[in-house]
């Protein structure tokens, strides 16, 4: 009786926010109801700042014991890119041990049903939410964040995207309902009458594998839409950022036993330094659903193979930004120059190629020529990094040593516009901090190409010269269409240019900024509005969040009576 009280206050409490997230996903206005700000936490039993550090301080050196079943091991071994070894453990699981039970709740989980699903998933994000400082200090010290972006992105954001998927989650659940009254008339006869009751129920045992650089903002759309839907969920980080996953488990698993529902619907797989356990778990027959964020290579090959389940990928592609032209040009270079330094490029949505006529552009201070254009753009970069206390807040530092190599060999591939430097972090004098680099490229020579057409993640551009305008179009068309793109933006005054480029997207099915010149960028995208990816170039098979993200995570089963 008590977790069934606890459920109604837990309706009473979360329904309201629930119905305001329904509302948003329905106009896609401007909706967030976790704050975006340190200081508006601290109240109402969340941590503030000092509380937030502490507890976060407090996990280093620790073990991380979830209390579940078939944990066999402890392992660790992450060192944050700040230069700090974290030193926490985790279970490492036997998954023929855990995964019969974690499917052995999903019948409760079922026959709770969709609104009930719903809000112990608001509550499970409620609880994180009054954490977010020390989650941000999570987020921070394995990603390489900067802290604010850390807090923002891997706090409130990443909890908005949460939220999202559970709204679509219920909507798509609901769109059937519960029970219905079948009657055909017969004539003369009396009529055909049936009950019939129709049930959402899970597909079985989701699997989330964690990317190292957006860890919960990559991580909760998947794990929510699956846990709302009735599904158990596994998830396996990435070996370098485990911690905040791991909390999140932590809270999920708390929330679920406190609403008297098994704990083990949500468990935390971690791996062995090597052990790559991630194709070994994909291919299970117990899995039935995979999100994944990273890499193209191993996004193909889950799609390719992991054929029981239903596979949800995030992988990468090239984006571009077309500049043909500029009604306001500082702004322009501005709004570029902030997009291309941001968490040192290492996003998923930054901007890599950006393509620009050779002849020039037209501006509001007149023609600019090709070299022009780059030279400003470079100037803009470093006036916005010259002070090395806001470079540091901007950049973060440099995730793994992959993206630093990629970064140094990028100087070799053409002419360089903007040189990387390195910059001093004196809180931090482990972490590798980097300004972005730009190349000029040719998009006439066949060796360049092979450079701007392959993704160089991290803080690495290529300004492109190309024929026209039209080429431009062009470009960008067999960019997105071989290559993927997460977004794409464009700079014109021209509408014929404008109506081109949207073509282009629109058939190729890319996310398109126009024309950003205040404080939006073309590398952010907003929960409740704004689609993250579209499901329809080679880039990601799926977007966040939408009805298709959600809806094949449950199947609705119907029993028929006679009435």
């Amino acid at each position: 009786m008590a977790a069934e009280l606890t459920v109604h206050q837990l309706i009473a409490t979360h329904r309201p926010t629930l119905d305001q997230a329904l509302e948003a996903i329905r106009t896609r206005a401007y909706w967030s109801p976790h704050p975006e700000h340190p200081k508006a936490y601290g109240e109402h039993g969340s941590l503030d700042m000092a509380a937030g550090k502490a507890a976060f301080d407090a996990l280093l050196g620790t073990r991380l014991d979830l209390g579940q079943p078939g944990t066999d091991d402890f392992v660790g071994g992450e060192v944050s890119p700040y230069g700090i070894e974290l030193g926490v453990e985790y279970p490492h699981a036997d998954v023929d041990v855990l995964l019969p039970a974690m499917k052995a709740g999903q019948k409760a989980w079922r026959d709770a049903g969709a609104e009930i699903r719903a809000v112990v998933c608001l509550e499970i994000l409620k609880r994180i939410s009054d954490r977010t400082h020390e989650f941000a200090h999570a987020v921070m010290h394995t990603s390489g964040q900067a802290f604010m972006m850390a807090f923002q992105a891997g706090g409130p954001h990443a909890q908005d995207r949460g939220l999202e998927a559970v709204a679509y989650a219920y909507v798509e659940q609901v769109r059937t309902p519960d029970t219905a009254e079948w009657t055909k008339p017969q004539g003369k006869r009396d009529p055909l009458a049936l009950t019939k009751q129709f049930t959402p129920v899970p597909r079985g045992i989701a699997l989330v594998i964690g990317c190292n650089t957006f860890p919960t903002w990559n991580g909760y759309p998947g794990l929510f839409a699956s846990l709302a839907t009735g599904n158990a969920v596994l998830v396996k980080p990435h070996p370098r950022a485990v911690l905040p996953l791991a909390l999140t488990v932590q809270v999920a698993r708390d929330v679920l036993s406190e609403t008297g529902f098994d704990p083990n619907l949500v468990a935390l797989t971690a791996e062995r330094p090597g052990e790559g356990i991630a194709k070994t778990l994909a291919t299970r027959p117990e899995i039935r659903i995979i999100d994944y964020t990273g890499s193209t290579a191993f996004g193909d090959w889950l799609e390719a193979n992991a054929r029981q389940a239903q596979v949800y990928t995030e992988k990468a592609g090239v984006n571009s930004v077309l500049v043909e032209s500029a009604g306001d040009y500082k702004g322009m270079l501005a709004n570029l120059a902030f997009s291309l330094s941001l968490y040192s490029g290492q996003m998923c949505t930054t901007p890599q190629n950006l393509l620009i006529p050779r002849d020039g552009i037209r501006t509001d201070e007149g023609p600019k020529t090709f070299d022009e254009v780059v030279a400003d753009l470079a100037r803009s970069v470093d006036g916005l990094l010259g002070d090395d206390a806001r470079a540091n807040a901007l950049l973060g530092a440099i995730v793994n040593p992959d993206v630093k190599d990629r970064l140094e060999g990028a100087a070799g591939l053409g002419e360089v516009a903007l040189a990387s430097r390195e910059i001093a972090n004196p809180e931090f004098p482990g972490a590798v901090v980097r300004t972005p680099v730009v190349v000029k490229l040719d998009g006439a020579k066949p060796d360049d190409e092979a450079a701007y057409m392959s993704e160089c993640f991290g803080p690495v551009s290529f300004a492109v010269a190309v024929d026209s305008a039209s080429d431009a179009v062009e470009l960008l068309r067999r960019t997105i269409r071989e290559k993927g793109a997460m977004t794409v933006g464009a700079y014109t005054t021209d509408e014929e240019v404008e109506q081109a480029v949207q073509e282009v997207c629109l058939e190729e099915a890319a996310q398109l900024s126009l024309n950003l010149v205040g404080g939006v960028y073309v590398n952010q995208t907003a929960a409740f509005s704004d689609f993250h990816g579209s499901g329809g170039n080679p880039a990601a098979n799926a977007a966040l969040c939408d009805g298709a993200f959600v809806a094949n995570r449950f199947r609705v089963v119907e029993v028929r009576r006679e009435a």
